[in-house]
């Protein structure tokens, strides 16, 4: 029997590369691309179709519950970082060249070394580097005694047994 005439179709000797040349392993499965670039290409049809019909609907003034469903916006309240800027008079220049400083988050709080993600957070709330990340070696305004005190007293909490009548 022949292949052909059976109408199926051969399968390749070898492995066979991703159509979009990413490097990876593709297979008949997912239209002989990678997995990552055939999710990738999936997304991409999915949105042109809902953005066709978006489309669709403003032309047509239609408001059928068909559509996608757009969700509320979310109100984030983000707390701005207030930083004392000296007056410019002090600092001897003119009012016109008056310069706020704006501390990156992401960098130390002593030494001013950028961090990035491998910065330690302390309980003072600061960030900083890995030099600096103990209490002694950034002079910590934190009580670490109290803290200690009070988590021990609310763990132990204190047990008075009821005196015994004597017989």
């Amino acid at each position: 029997m022949d292949h052909g005439e059976m109408g199926c179709q051969a399968i390749p000797d070898g492995p066979v590369l991703c159509v979009n040349n990413c490097g990876f392993f593709g297979s008949v499965a997912t239209m002989n691309m990678c997995s990552k670039c055939y999710k990738e290409a999936i997304l991409k049809q999915e949105q042109a179709k809902i953005a066709a019909s978006s489309i669709e609907n403003i032309v047509n003034g239609s408001s059928s519950g068909k559509g996608p469903v757009i969700a509320d916006p979310v109100d984030v309240q983000v707390k701005p970082v207030v930083i004392p800027v000296p007056e410019a008079q002090e600092m001897g220049f003119g009012a016109s060249e008056v310069v706020k400083v704006k501390q990156s988050p992401n960098r130390c709080g002593t030494c001013k070394k950028r961090v990035g993600l491998t910065g330690f957070h302390c309980r003072c709330g600061h960030l900083f580097c890995a030099v600096h990340r103990y209490s002694d070696k950034h002079d910590c305004p934190f009580d670490y005694q109290t803290a200690a005190r009070d988590a021990i007293s609310k763990a132990n909490p204190v047990i008075k047994a009821e005196k015994l009548d004597k017989i």
